[in-house]
């Protein structure tokens, strides 16, 4: 044989081999190929617990194949977490992060996949990858010159941060936060979104964390960038700032103090509804800790701008600018008549109605009871809208979750405690059990007695006939109410309008003898 004909042995050797790998990270590329996939390596092509490939592969003396071995691993355990455990339990992981630190650029970009796609499935999972000690290597990859190594190894460390506060500390601790605040500085885009979404996943767990990403001055570079035209940026910027506001107070200020309101304002009006929701998520969680921080909003024209955004918006987007109404009007009188005033109850009702999903009516039910609460002038506003029977029907129709029952009744009590707007409570006493009703009785004798047109409608309209048939034990709260209800009026015109009364005059009739 010819020292060609044995080259020739080995040149096909390792086309064979570039072609195997190359085939399966293709097929991998294909959800409805995975199955067969995993089923082939337990048929003998591999290992039982270990894919069909494996260690040797990933040493192989092509770098090429190397890569491709390591990409076709990525894929298999970005699928299912089968796949990933199989990777895990194949001793495969000490490889990759010894090559994260020692192989090409091409390589430590698919070493860090594969890490990444074994590390997002669970805590478990992301644990393994940390105990082989891939923080390290991941964050030195951070330095890297090239972007592309830059980018997927923030990305790896942002989905072992995202799991829990205990995995996200160790990513602080390895390093990693005063690294990822300058890959937002880079030029790159995608380099900075995946920065920004990692910082998201660490400052998300606790006030202590998020505090670590403020201490490396992460907010003013976030700031900096919130009217970039590229919408999948500001989605992630915008959640960060978002996870590092919504833990206390002093974070929600130096968000604040970064001097992004009013500009982020306009992005309430951009194209991509996920920026514009996390825009609204961003305001719900400012809002929500002090009146001061509401009032600073509401001054800078973000309670109208987020009532409009509800208009323009359908689903679960909307639930964040609902929340954040709410949390503005739980402050003070003021600030709730500022959504009174700015047309928020209309819009809200309309999302009562038009939202099928169950936690978005629970949230808006709660919206209606924080803004009714404070006085009459609060409650009529939301009572004139026909909220209230809307409530009513959500808290007892039986198919309504226990959340949304408990929150429009909360809701009902609350404004019913201070409406006197009599139109809107009469059809209540039509409809309401009587653990409500007895609410509603309750301000019909707080008004009754000091308004002369009122009692007279009261009557004309069936009212007073109403309450006469409710069925109240003696000495009960409801039964007071109605006995305050009736000393407004004559006796014989209680007497007239309780039940049984035409019988007794049919009776008086009979008895009747003419003159």
């Amino acid at each position: 044989m010819s020292q060609r004909q044995v080259l020739q042995v080995f040149e096909q050797y390792q086309k064979s081999r570039t072609q195997f790998v190359q085939t399966i990270a293709e097929l991998a590329t294909r959800p409805q190929n995975i199955e067969t996939l995993q089923n082939a390596g337990k048929l003998g092509l591999g290992s039982p617990t270990v894919t069909f490939i494996d260690v040797p592969l990933l040493l192989d003396v092509v770098p090429t194949i190397q890569q491709t071995t390591a990409l076709a691993l990525g894929r298999l355990a970005n699928y299912n977490d089968d796949l990933a455990e199989a990777v895990v339990k194949g001793d495969i992981l000490p490889q990759l992060v010894y090559s994260l630190t020692e192989q090409n650029r091409f390589y430590k970009k698919a070493a860090a996949f594969v890490l990444r796609a074994v590390a997002k499935h669970s805590p478990a999972l992301a644990q393994a990858v940390v105990d082989c000690g891939a923080l390290d290597a991941l964050v030195i990859s951070l330095e890297e010159f090239d972007p592309g190594v830059k980018e997927a190894a923030a990305w790896a460390l942002g989905y072992i941060a995202r799991h829990n506060a205990h995995l996200s500390q160790a990513v602080v601790d390895a390093g990693a936060v005063p690294l990822l605040v300058l890959c937002i500085q880079e030029p790159e885009v995608a380099l900075k979104r995946i920065a920004a979404s990692a910082l998201s996943d660490i400052a998300k767990h606790s006030p202590e964390l998020a505090q670590t990403v403020v201490d490396t001055g992460a907010i003013a570079h976030l700031a900096q960038m919130i009217l970039n035209p590229d919408a999948k940026l500001k989605r992630q910027v915008f959640s960060a700032l978002s996870q590092i506001s919504k833990h206390s107070v002093d974070l929600a200020e130096m968000v604040v103090e970064a001097e992004i309101f009013p500009a982020v304002l306009a992005c309430l009006r951009d194209p991509d509804e996920y920026v514009r929701k996390n825009v609204t998520t961003l305001m719900r969680e400012i809002t929500k800790h002090t009146p001061e921080l509401s009032l600073m909003i509401v001054n800078a024209g973000g309670v109208a701008a987020v009532i409009d955004y509800l208009g323009d918006s359908r689903g679960n987007v909307r639930l964040p600018g609902i929340m954040m109404l709410g949390y503005v009007a739980a402050h003070s009188e003021n600030l709730a008549m500022a959504v009174i005033v700015s047309k928020g109850v209309p819009q809200l009702a309309i999302c009562l109605s038009e939202e099928p999903e169950e936690h978005i009516k629970a949230a808006t039910a709660w919206a209606f009871g924080q803004i009714g609460r404070h006085t009459p002038e609060h409650a009529r506003a939301v009572s004139t809208a026909n909220v209230l029977p809307k409530l009513l029907a959500l808290y007892m129709d039986t198919d309504s979750s226990e959340d949304l029952q408990v929150k429009a009744k909360k809701a009902l009590k609350s404004i019913l405690q201070k409406c006197t707007y009599l139109p809107a409570l009469e059809p209540l006493l039509y409809e309401a059990p009587s653990n409500i009703l007895k609410h509603v009785v309750c301000q019909f004798s707080k008004v009754l007695p000091h308004d002369s047109k009122a009692r007279r409608l009261f009557v004309t309209s069936g009212g007073l006939k109403k309450v006469q048939e409710i069925k109240a034990d003696p000495g009960s709260a409801l039964q007071e109410y109605i006995n305050s209800i009736n000393n407004c009026y004559p006796e014989e015109i209680v007497r007239y309008y309780s039940p049984g009364y035409s019988e007794t005059l049919l009776a008086r009739v009979e008895k009747y003898q003419p003159v």
